[in-house]
């Protein structure tokens, strides 16, 4: 697992640790490093640091505790708490943090046949201190009387969850992590120099050769690319998703973040709403183009199905991102690749969820390289392991 160091490789520059790629994880995982080691060597290496093709700007920002897995539960507690006072934790002099916290609520609703699933699902969110309220079809009639409930079992609702400016939250990120310390390079890494069980150095686009005693592929959509050049198999692949922001042509209440199994997921947002429809058979790939038409096939019939008044949307906008699709189970791997390349982590494959758990994630990554091991959460089950096992850990019920 060896590649040659090229011939006529630029001057070596060290750092203690390289992460590759600049995104909300990325810059995550470099704020909690400077935070809890002030003085570490950080450089970040991005090679769209206007963040043009980036999936945190062109994501929803919805923040949500509604999972089945400890593991999410826990880093959305944190993390949501992290998000709410990102002034405190992320303001510099020049640069006051505010990311436009909505605490909107989520409510995740299931047809009678999957009762029992979103039973189990909410028992171990109380479990573990959320505050989720299981309600039947009479429940949710009350509270949202523009909702179709005939067809519905239950739902939960989440009254504390909600949603930010996810670019502003990246921007917070960035900037509070450059005034630590933290260097942030404009480059691309092409090519990864292994020997023995470490990465040794990064190539550069440009020609630079970076040496560091840790590395971490926070590459979002592109992270199973950067894992190949290491050698290494990361099954996240880039799966395209569409926003589309709509407004009604009839007064309609405000709404929480509304999901369910078929993937429809959509929020109030100003005069109108935003979301979408997830179709998880897209063809992977990096791939922006609009298909236009989507909206009025796919989305309008599933919002106008279970909030009637919808039948009179129009949608106003529609943008293309990117999952970082974990193809395994639909979770984010994190953390070191154990007996292969010892000094390589990964922070990647978050399947959507990646904005909302970067706090945690970060937290987890700097805990793993500065000790060792988990001292906040127990990822354990999030590790590249269960990838070498192909033993899937996934979410049940609505992704």
């Amino acid at each position: 697992m060896t590649n040659p160091t090229p011939e006529h490789s630029s001057p070596t520059t060290p750092s203690d640790t390289l992460i590759i790629g600049g995104g909300i994880i990325g810059l995550s995982c470099a704020y909690f490093l400077a935070l809890m080691a002030p003085g570490l060597r950080i450089t970040v290496i991005e090679r769209d640091p206007g963040y043009e093709w980036a999936s945190t700007p062109r994501a929803s920002g919805g923040c949500r505790i509604q999972f089945s897995c400890p593991e999410n539960i826990a880093m959305s507690l944190f993390s949501i708490d992290f998000i709410r006072q990102a002034g405190q934790h992320l303001s510099t002099p020049d640069h006051p943090a505010e990311v436009g916290w909505v605490e909107g609520g989520y409510l995740f609703i299931v047809p009678p046949e999957h009762i029992a699933l979103l039973q189990s699902n909410h028992a171990t969110q109380k479990a573990m201190g959320c505050e989720v309220l299981l309600l039947d079809p009479a429940a949710l009639a009350a509270r949202f009387p523009d909702m179709r409930v005939d067809d519905l079992g239950a739902g939960v609702l989440s009254p504390r969850d909600g949603w930010c400016d996810p670019h502003a939250l990246l921007q917070a990120l960035r900037h509070k992590a450059l005034s630590m310390g933290v260097q942030l390079l404009r480059d691309e890494v092409v090519a990864i120099e292994t020997g023995g069980h470490q990465v040794r150095a990064l190539q550069l686009a440009s020609g630079r050769r970076l040496i560091a005693d840790q590395v971490v592929n926070a590459a979002g959509a592109w992270a199973g690319q950067v894992a190949a050049l290491a050698g290494m198999h990361l099954p996240v692949s880039p799966l395209k998703r569409y926003e589309h922001y709509f407004t009604c042509g009839q007064p309609m209440q405000s709404l929480p973040y509304v999901k369910d199994l078929a993937r429809m997921a959509f929020r109030s947002e100003g005069r109108g709403f935003s979301g979408g429809v997830v179709d998880g058979d897209q063809a992977r790939g990096i791939d922006f183009t609009i298909d236009h038409g989507y909206f009025e096939r796919v989305v309008w019939p599933a919002v106008a199905h279970r909030f009637p008044p919808l039948e009179a949307a129009r949608c106003q906008r529609t943008w293309a991102g990117l999952y970082e699709q974990s193809e395994l189970d639909g979770n984010p791997v994190i953390g070191p690749w154990a007996g292969g390349l010892d000094n390589f982590h990964t922070c990647a494959g978050f399947s959507g969820h990646g904005m909302m758990h970067a706090p945690a994630a970060g937290r987890a990554i700097a805990e793993r390289i500065l000790h060792g091991r988990d001292l906040s959460i127990d990822l354990g089950a999030l590790g590249y392991e269960r990838v070498l096992a192909q033993r899937p850990y996934r979410e049940r019920g609505i992704l």
